[in-house]
């Protein structure tokens, strides 16, 4: 569905990334912002929970969003969206649903067995990550474009080597299913095992020069790393299903932009938003050639 709908809207993007962007803007939030608005008609249904998911984004997606409110705040703006989508829900798998037309629908009809304070949780991931998690690779992808213009390479490599410095999920926790043995550890089923995607990016074994910013390093196809040591959608059966659709999103922003060379990159600060995600430092983006003050 996400797919299709951004299909749907091909021709309209430029115009879109011209209001969404355009000639000045400030980042990370303006890329969290744009994608939301394009997937909105999918996302959020029109009617009492609309302004509710706008919060939402706002006050738990966006880098920085839990300084903006407090943890009482949010703890009770998080239960009113729980309560509001359950009886969304329900009301839907009641009514049936034949074609779906958002998000919600492909849920309610999808999972019928499923408990809803559970589908309730799996849309706010999904919300998440096509306004957070995409938004920020996005973000990242602008950022280092826009410091490092001749660093050379396609948009594709600029956007796999964005994933490769910065990946946005940069931690995988897992339980096991059962105890066994890994790399000569004990390992129970309540024991959580972490798999680091920023360190094993980093890794010289696998990464000339690690931490530089190349993306013609992917000319050539996956480097000498191989897949096993580029995770930035997970690994094996628990890949993120839409790792192709958000390179290939932020791809085809990108492309609408000037070319890097006309850009202006004014960092607030050179430290990310650490969290559940890895979202870029701040900074705002000048694509007509002027600078706001501060450096690049």
């Amino acid at each position: 569905m996400l797919r299709d709908h951004w299909i749907a809207r091909s021709d309209r993007l430029a115009a879109a990334v011209e209001r969404g962007i355009g000639p000045e803007s400030r980042w990370p939030d303006a890329g969290n912002l744009f994608l939301y608005k394009c997937f909105r008609d999918v996302l959020v249904p029109r009617g009492a929970l609309s302004p509710l998911l706008d919060q939402v984004v706002r006050y738990a997606v966006l880098a920085g969003a839990r300084d903006r409110r407090s943890v009482l705040s949010r703890a009770v703006l998080r239960g009113r969206v729980r309560r509001a989508l359950v009886a969304e829900l329900s009301r839907r798998r009641t009514r049936g649903v034949r074609v779906p037309a958002d998000l919600l629908d492909v849920l309610a009809a999808g999972a019928p067995g499923e408990d809803l304070v559970r589908l309730a949780e799996v849309y706010l991931s999904f919300l998440f990550a096509v306004t957070g998690s995409t938004g920020f690779l996005l973000g990242w992808s602008v950022y280092l474009l826009g410091t490092e213009p001749e660093a050379g390479g396609d948009l594709a490599g600029v956007v796999r080597e964005a994933l490769r410095l910065w990946p946005v999920a940069w931690n995988f926790g897992r339980f096991p299913v059962e105890p066994h043995r890994l790399v000569g550890t004990e390992v129970t089923t309540s024991d959580e095992v972490v798999v680091c995607g920023y360190l094993v990016h980093r890794d010289d074994r696998f990464w000339p020069d690690p931490g530089k910013f190349r993306p013609a390093r992917w000319s050539a196809g996956m480097p000498r790393g191989g897949a096993e040591a580029f995770i930035p959608f997970g690994w094996g059966t628990h890949t993120c299903v839409a790792a192709g659709l958000a390179v290939q999103v932020v791809e085809d922003v990108l492309r609408l932009l000037p070319p890097a060379e006309l850009w202006r990159v004014d960092a607030h600060h050179h430290r990310p938003h650490i969290a559940a995600a890895l979202a870029p430092p701040d900074f705002t983006l000048c694509t007509n050639g002027s600078r706001t003050g501060g450096g690049r």
